[in-house]
């Protein structure tokens, strides 16, 4: 795990297997029989957290979900269920954004595994009132955009479509595509987390290290690390970025 900058690929394994958790009873109406992870990355002032998760059927105990959070699902399926018990979940090869503080219970009859950004800044205040409905968006990766999402001030034809926005309004989720593309190299303005859907994406830090991403690939990028991003043919992902710079006082 680090905090520092340099792009990260992401596998469903980490880097050498996962880490086994301790399970607490009391906070799950069923308990796992196993969770394990790896934590790709923290930022314990941000509340940030990037990694790779597994645990097998289970259903934790009702009450606010702990942050926004960015899903990459690789196996298996969750429902979120409200007070009334009515459910709303993904499955595997689809992605999702819960919203921070919604009360709901995470509820599995499978194994699952998956990828995640989460973001639960120390410095805001907890949710209020909030209600179920709306706090799960489903990313479907067939998803795709049309010209009238089409971004301004681009080198080259770039489209963006926000599909879900934290309510501290600096960690979004969405679509973006782009046709060839060559940028300088410069710092990355956020912390994201992508999966490519589409093409091939080609990025070199400045110490030289190259990377290489296609359909499937995830990968994350710290805030502050310079690359280059080369795009040979065009290019479609899902992106979940969070702006480090714009944040609640405290």
């Amino acid at each position: 795990m680090r905090d520092t900058i340099g792009i990260i690929r992401l596998n469903p394994n980490g880097p050498a297997g996962l880490t086994p958790v301790s399970i607490d009873p009391a906070e799950f109406d069923t308990p796992p029989g196993a969770q394990a992870l790896h934590v790709y990355f923290a930022n314990a002032d941000l509340g940030l957290t990037v990694g790779v998760w597994h645990s097998t059927p289970m259903q934790e105990a009702f009450g606010p979900f702990p942050g926004d959070e960015f899903i990459v699902l690789l196996e298996g399926a969750f429902n979120l269920r409200d007070a009334s018990g009515a459910g709303m979940g993904a499955r595997a090869g689809q992605c999702a954004a819960i919203r921070n503080g919604i009360p709901v219970s995470w509820q599995q009859e499978d194994p699952v595994r998956k990828f995640f950004m989460t973001y639960n800044d120390p410095r805001a205040a907890a949710p209020q009132d909030l209600t179920a409905e709306g706090g799960l968006v489903v990313l479907s990766p067939e998803m795709t955009l049309t010209d009238a999402e089409l971004m301004e001030d681009t080198s080259t034809p770039q489209r963006d479509r926000i599909l879900f926005s934290s309510d501290l309004g600096n960690f979004d989720i969405g679509l973006w595509d782009t046709q060839v593309l060559n940028t300088e190299l410069e710092p990355f303005p956020y912390h994201e987390m992508a999966q490519v859907l589409e093409g091939e994406l080609y990025m070199t830090e400045a110490d030289g290290t190259r990377h290489h991403f296609t359909a499937g690939d995830v990968f994350f990028i710290p805030a502050g690390t310079s690359c280059i991003w080369q795009v040979p043919k065009y290019l479609r992902k899902f992106y979940a970025a969070l702006d480090p710079a714009a944040r609640p006082e405290g």
